[in-house]
């Protein structure tokens, strides 16, 4: 079952947007974007539910009241940073199971994880998570089992049933200067492709992770809490978020580095429809176009303020 009902206008309104960047000075730009748009017809935190026995059962779906459009949204790319959404969820799955201890160094790094760029906190997180650490190559028996615990992560968002995910990937952490050791062994045992989400995947899984139906109340409130862009968290430059007022009330992620941009947003100001944004972008420009995404954000807004 798809997670909203196509909306033909936002189809056509998202395509004239891209063709109208395409023209001014991006060539190709078209062929390196994914985007997913969505729109609701109330606050996504007003129709937070309980989590229920199965994530997003259709009853849910149905009163969330979602329509949408994307641009290449099924197509796999590099998350970037936005790697940080399903880490998230998954520190919070974890601690549901008591699979992990609640202390406060976890909340330190999930902090400094949100707060960006977070490379150091993202990697002692997928640590915890999967049981694995960093470090020389290992032998092939030892490394096998090594990354069978790396992929739990990976088979976790697997669990979730849902078909956006049947092409992710994300065993990877995210480097400076590059992996070392068995995390390059990791990558060349993936054909060197890393991590790979689409922008439908991380559109559902913010979309389930703001309404509350996919982890149990509590821990939603407490992600809800952590993706709140507040004063203290001011928007990145060339962020979606740079594009909207400041009245606007926004939750998500950002993150820009080697040529790639990579943006997740849930957003509510008044007199619009609350709407969810995901943008990968990749090579020829990405994060040294600093007026793509502001733009492209203030010109979805005003569609919602008329729609």
């Amino acid at each position: 079952m798809a997670f909203y009902s196509p909306d033909p206008s936002m189809g056509q309104h998202l395509e004239q947007l891209i063709r109208a960047l395409e023209l001014e000075a991006r060539p190709g730009l078209s062929s390196r974007l994914s985007i997913t748009w969505l729109r609701y017809g109330q606050s996504l935190l007003q129709r937070a539910v309980p989590m229920a026995s199965a994530p997003e059962p259709p009853a849910l779906l149905d009163a969330l009241q979602v329509s949408g459009t994307s641009w290449a949204g099924g197509r796999a790319r590099d998350p970037g940073a936005l790697l940080a959404l399903v880490v998230l969820a998954a520190v919070e799955a974890w601690l549901q199971q008591q699979l992990l201890e609640d202390d406060p160094e976890l909340r330190r790094t999930l902090q400094l994880l949100v707060a960006g760029p977070g490379v150091d906190a993202l990697s002692q997180l997928i640590d915890l998570l999967s049981g694995t650490t960093s470090g020389p190559s290992l032998p092939p028996e030892r490394f096998a089992s090594w990354l069978g615990q790396r992929q739990l992560l990976h088979g976790w968002l697997a669990q979730l049933g849902w078909p956006e995910c049947e092409q992710a990937n994300v065993c990877h952490k995210l480097w400076r200067d590059g992996p070392f050791g068995r995390e390059r062994d990791l990558l060349e045992a993936d054909a060197g492709h890393g991590n790979r989400l689409s922008s439908d995947a991380l559109a559902r899984l913010l979309q389930a992770l703001i309404a509350g139906t996919l982890l149990s109340p509590p821990a939603s409130r407490r992600l809800q809490t952590l993706l709140e862009h507040g004063s203290d968290r001011p928007s990145l430059p060339g962020s979606l978020a740079a594009g909207l007022p400041e009245a606007a009330r926004i939750w998500g992620l950002a993150c820009q580095g080697g040529g790639k941009r990579q943006d997740a947003v849930y957003v509510e100001v008044e007199g619009t429809a609350p709407f969810l944004l995901v943008v990968l972008s990749e090579g020829g420009g990405g994060a040294a176009d600093p007026e793509m995404l502001p733009w492209l954000a203030g010109q979805l807004l005003r569609f919602g303020a008329r729609g």
